[in-house]
């Protein structure tokens, strides 16, 4: 997620996307009546009780992901390792106020479905329901910006996404889910694009693809680290890019020094 994509999630319209939407999950389960609901009351109570259950978990999920996101961004976790840990964290809180609001419909409940019980379903319905509100952003970010396909010949479109205290000098291009981190040797910066548009947009910088993650610039090239049969370029800024083994016999035969087979 980039500063563009948390701007456009915090206005009020995205905001009123969510809670419709949450609000439509809500009256969906109602009619549904999932984990023995269905024969706890009638469908106008069914459904009042799904639809505020699932706006007030939309709530948190929406605000949760909008702050957690950015920061795990910003420090390379990934998103298999933050949603579950978001799920179980607010599982806890959201599960005790379901628990407590479900009695008051149906008072009989807490001799029926223990506390741990409770919990375990809980963790399933906000786990189930984080991941799909995850995945689905995701999708809608990566379709969102629509890039030219290719830069004029010589002209290095790529370095306009490059902040200025970053300066120009671009030194590889690393493939991350649905972004992709330029590197210069002052740092590096994520921009929402796939590899293979940003790849099309270094114009005149001599580059090569040395594998499927990664881009580099053949002037960025420091020298070559050898661990068995694997290589990895290293870079002048210090970082070490992977080298395909399907990629060494062409680096070769380009000049670059992958040294000899």
């Amino acid at each position: 997620m980039n500063e563009g994509m948390t701007r456009s999630m915090d206005t009020p319209r995205a905001w009123a996307i969510d809670l419709v939407a949450w609000a439509l999950v809500g009256a969906i389960l109602g009619a549904v009546g999932p984990f023995g609901s269905f024969f706890n009351d009638g469908l106008p109570v069914r459904v009042a009780y799904w639809t505020t259950l699932c706006l007030v978990s939309g709530v948190v999920i929406s605000a949760s992901v909008r702050w957690i996101w950015p920061i795990a961004r910003r420090r390379r976790v990934s998103a298999w390792v933050w949603v579950p840990v978001t799920a179980v964290v607010i599982t806890a809180p959201l599960g005790l106020f379901a628990r407590v609001f479900a009695m008051g419909f149906w008072p009989g409940i807490r001799e029926r479905v223990g506390l741990m019980e409770w919990l375990g379903q809980t963790l399933l319905i906000e786990l189930v329901c984080l991941t799909a509100y995850v995945a689905t952003h995701a999708r809608v970010a990566q379709g969102r910006p629509r890039e030219p396909s290719a830069s004029p010949k010589g002209e290095a479109r790529i370095l306009d996404r490059l902040p200025s205290r970053l300066g120009r000098d671009l030194l590889c291009l690393q493939m991350e889910d649905h972004y992709v981190r330029l590197h210069t040797p002052r740092g590096s910066v994520l921009v929402l694009t796939p590899l293979r548009t940003a790849i099309t947009q270094v114009g005149g910088i001599d580059g090569m693809q040395v594998h499927r993650s990664w881009w580099v610039a053949r002037e960025a090239v420091q020298g070559v680290v050898q661990d068995g049969r694997n290589l990895r370029l290293k870079l002048v800024s210090g970082l070490e890019a992977p080298v395909a083994r399907s990629k060494v016999a062409e680096l070769r035969a380009a000049g670059w020094p992958v040294g000899e087979a």
